[in-house]
């Protein structure tokens, strides 16, 4: 994407299934889980580079002695962070104690971070914080081991000031009004609740408080304390948490927006945001990793008993089409597909921009995440000069010398690699005009294949505000004199907010709002329209649960998808670009046909999966109207 827009968290768990003894036999480390979890963070530093956290939660160990550990870093390289300060602490208690090498039990009882089961967490910062108390997992600590809780997630709820007015009228005094604390305090306070009500029941069969202990571990209702939990919940997560006794549980949202996936087999169950993290990891199959259910929580017992639970009801499914354009890593088999569809499916409208003159085009990409789009429009380039080279053969069989058909079958589509980013680039000046200048050099272009008759290709990803285009990438392509410039997205018109994961949240930031507001303006619609649909937005909060509609799609209305990207082409387009500037954004439909399983699209249709996002999306609007230039949730 040329435009960054924050990406998604990550979460990494980890539970051993047998003891830490048989890992040390059998992989020679006792140290076999913290290195998989370094795995399955590293590999899922394309969600967070702004913050990452590792805790872990030991098994039996005798009172007094620290169950817990957890350690997070906000750190320009915060997985390395983390593992280095892990790694040190371990090595310098190893060396105080050079006989305890292979001492496993004694190295569970004494050592930090060695456990049964861990929890890692990889975040990019929301809300413009990044400071060490924003970085998972969190902790809730307790004397009552069962009381103790570590919550990390990939999440946004829309309702985090109903969340915490709830928490209020139970008694609680939140010591902060996020939506993290806030939700790590719901499961807290049921946690709290379900162990009272357990011991309650122990001391009516005079049972004493050290083996009331037992009881609880056993009986904890994990299910029934997620269940009362998020019952009120609005947003998409995929929430996991540790109970300092050793229960573990992954929770997603009933409507499937964020992704969560997991493995199990006879030695350890683990959980990851991606799928391929895991194969990658574990070296195991793409069909032994399973998604985990929309409105269900794998839920780990301390004895081991793994269950997938019910626990919200479910709504239609509306899993997030922007893991698959964008945010997965591209080594997942069924994205990897999708994404060379995305660009198949979209080639029939590149044709039309370039009146079929495949000779006379050269394809490329920008910036490197949108490659596997390109090779689907590189393959369905090579489709169809193939058809159009055997109908020249076969109109003109008899007439056509070896020479004339050799020429013929040499023809290929121009694929070419144009611009390659400068990563040691840094724009460090503050001076608008001077950074913008800097701005221009960020890519470098490959001089010398482009003529000045040729029509230039490029695809990129998604457009969401357009700005690394129109101050840098192309300036830069118009070096190279193409007679145009079509860019490419393998997305729809990004044209509502995003509340569920993305740092996408203001409309005003949208290219494809701001075309259609100048579109509004010149065709004299502007005043009667923004008024009525600003009203509307003013009344929402007046109205039942479930009569809530996005009324922003009423500015879109009257203009069709191909006026907007005219009218974004215009804005991109400065006095100094010479080549024609043409624009083209993915069909809606193509979007489903290529990612059929990933159907939430709300940021181009806008229509969301939860009450929550459309009321987020008309408080966007008012936002817009009154010159807020705050979030909407």
């Amino acid at each position: 994407m040329s435009d960054a827009i924050k990406h998604e968290c990550g979460i990494a768990l980890v539970r051993l299934l047998k003891p830490l003894s048989y890992y040390k036999e059998k992989y020679g480390t006792s140290f076999y889980a913290i290195n998989k979890m370094y795995l399955l963070m590293e590999k899922q530093h394309n969600r967070g580079q702004d913050g990452a956290g590792f805790a872990s939660v030991k098994f039996d160990v005798k009172p007094g002695t620290r169950f817990m550990s957890r350690v997070r870093s906000n750190q320009s390289a915060p997985i390395q962070d983390i593992f280095a300060q892990i790694n040190d602490r371990l090595n310098k208690e190893l060396e105080k104690h050079p006989t305890k090498k292979d001492d496993v039990q004694w190295q569970l009882e004494n050592l930090p971070y060695v456990g049964n089961v861990f929890l890692g967490h990889v975040r990019y910062g929301t809300f413009g914080r990044n400071s060490i108390e924003s970085v998972h997992p969190f902790l809730r600590q307790n004397n009552w081991k069962h009381q103790n809780l570590i919550v990390a997630g990939n999440f946004n709820m829309t309702n985090s000031s109903e969340l915490l007015e709830e928490l209020i009228e139970l008694g609680q005094h939140p010591k902060e009004n996020t939506d993290t604390v806030t939700v790590m305090e719901k499961i807290g306070h049921f946690l709290d609740d379900e162990v009272e009500k357990i011991y309650n029941e122990c001391k009516e069969k005079n049972i004493s408080k050290r083996d009331a202990s037992a009881v609880i571990e056993k009986e904890l209702d994990i299910q029934r304390i997620l269940q009362r939990a998020a019952k009120s919940w609005d947003g998409g997560y995929a929430m996991a948490g540790l109970i300092g006794h050793g229960d573990a549980f992954v929770l997603r949202d009933p409507s499937g927006i964020r992704p969560a996936y997991y493995y199990k087999d006879d030695e350890v169950v683990v959980v990851a945001s991606e799928r391929p993290v895991i194969q990658t990891a574990f070296n195991v199959p793409f069909d032994e990793v399973k998604e985990l259910d929309r409105g269900h929580a794998l839920i780990i017992k301390k004895s081991g008993d793994i269950s997938v639970d019910p626990i919200l009801e479910q709504r239609e499914q509306k899993s997030c089409s922007f893991e698959r354009i964008y945010f997965s890593r591209g080594s997942d088999a069924e994205i990897y597909n999708e994404r060379k569809n995305l660009g198949k499916l979209i080639f029939p409208t590149i044709l039309e921009h370039i009146d079929s003159d495949i000779n006379n085009t050269v394809f490329s990409y920008i910036p490197n995440t949108a490659e596997t789009s390109f090779f689907g429009i590189s393959e369905a380039a090579e489709d169809y000069l193939n058809k159009y080279k055997l109908k020249r053969i076969l109109e003109g069989q008899r007439n056509l010398s070896l020479r004339k058909v050799t020429e013929i079958l040499s023809e290929r589509p121009r694929i070419e690699k144009i611009a390659i980013k400068d990563a040691k680039l840094r724009t460090f000046i503050a001076d608008d005009n001077s950074r913008d200048d800097l701005v221009a050099h960020v890519y470098d272009v490959t001089y010398g294949v482009v003529k000045p008759t040729d029509n230039l290709v490029i695809i990129d990803d998604s457009i969401v505000r357009g700005t690394t285009l129109k101050k840098s990438i192309i300036k830069i392509l118009d070096r190279l004199n193409p007679k145009k410039i079509v860019i490419v997205s393998s997305a729809p018109q990004i044209r509502y907010p995003d509340c569920y994961g993305i740092d996408m949240a203001k409309l005003e930031e949208f290219i494809a709002f701001k075309a259609t507001i100048e579109l509004l303006k010149e065709t004299n619609q502007y005043d009667e329209i923004i008024e009525r649909v600003y009203n509307k937005c003013l009344k929402q909060d007046e109205l039942p649960v479930g009569e809530v509609e996005n009324y922003v799609k009423e500015i879109y209305n009257p203009f069709t998808v191909e006026q907007i990207s005219d009218k974004v082409a215009q804005m991109l387009k400065t006095k100094t670009i010479n080549a024609e500037i043409r624009v083209i954004f993915q069909p809606i439909k193509n979007l489903h046909k290529a990612c059929p399983k990933n159907a939430g699209d709300w940021y181009f249709s806008g229509d969301y999966p939860t009450t929550g996002g459309t009321k987020v999306v008309n408080r966007a609007f008012i936002n817009f109207y009154e010159g807020n230039n705050k979030r909407a949730y």
